[in-house]
């Protein structure tokens, strides 16, 4: 496998609707694992298509170690809820926003093998799956964030020492 450049805010692939996959086959899949391959180096939990510049329907979404999501030309069947947190996105570096989304969700998508598969999220996973399907319609969570900024870092309690 392997890693892939991480397209950024700014480069009009990010803001186009991506096209359906065709077939999945031996070169869906391993473009599946750079992705995979890619969103671990930079520390995600998620990448879609456009964000390797690819204009396919498609993501990885691992919203907890070693549990990994292949997503082929996804579906949201269903939402349900209101849930409103931080995000931060590999494609916009530096910066997270508030965002709003659904508590729970319902989802169909082709798996690596080509077998179609239905999903419930809710939570957390469910906004990773919404974050990821945003972007294979050329949206950005900035799109959608509220109160965008820089990270805070934790501020050490007394007594820890910093680095100077």
């Amino acid at each position: 496998m392997a890693i892939r450049h991480v397209v950024t805010e700014g480069d009009p692939i990010l803001r186009k609707k991506c096209r359906e996959v065709k077939e999945v086959n031996d070169h869906i899949r391993e473009l599946m694992g750079d992705m995979l391959d890619t969103m671990r180096h930079d520390l995600g939990v998620g990448i879609a298509g456009p964000q390797v510049g690819v204009m396919r329907r498609l993501f990885v979404a691992e919203p907890e170690p070693d549990r990994v999501y292949y997503m082929i030309n996804p579906v949201i069947l269903e939402s349900e809820g209101s849930v409103t947190d931080q995000e931060g996105c590999l494609s916009v570096p530096g910066l997270v926003g508030t965002v709003e989304r659904p508590e729970k969700i319902k989802m169909k998508a082709l798996d690596l093998e080509g077998q179609v598969q239905e999903y419930e999220f809710e939570g957390f996973d469910a906004r990773v799956m919404c974050h990821e399907y945003d972007h294979l319609e050329g949206i950005l969570y900035t799109d959608k964030a509220t109160d965008i900024h820089e990270p805070m870092e934790e501020m050490p309690e007394e007594g820890d020492e910093q680095e100077a």
